[in-house]
């Protein structure tokens, strides 16, 4: 499965900006040596449901250090006996890309 995951504690920098606290979640997710990538607003990361799910509510925890409140959006691809999907997927776009 792929999973899709932005997580935002409440409060933060005083301008609004909560990147501390998301780099810790992000940290979690690199540490799971699970295959991940992170963008402007998700952060993706591929494995067995079970595992997924451990880092996903680890990473959660780790941004919510300090808060009272903790929002997670989360979108699941559940794809039964396929793995390597994070890229893959992406190089099917790029090659019908390259097609037109």
């Amino acid at each position: 499965m792929i999973v899709a995951f932005s997580v935002s504690p409440s409060g933060g920098d005083p301008d609004g900006g909560v990147s501390e606290a998301v780099a810790r979640a992000v940290k979690v997710v690199r540490e799971s040596g699970l295959p991940n990538s992170t963008n402007a607003m998700f952060t993706n990361i591929e494995g067995e449901w079970d595992e997924v799910m451990d880092v996903v509510k680890r990473a959660v925890e780790a941004a919510g250090e300090g808060s009272s409140r903790v929002s997670l959006v989360l979108k699941a691809d559940i794809r039964p006996g396929f793995s390597g999907q994070l890229e893959a997927k992406v190089d099917r776009i790029e090659a019908h890309l390259r097609e037109s």
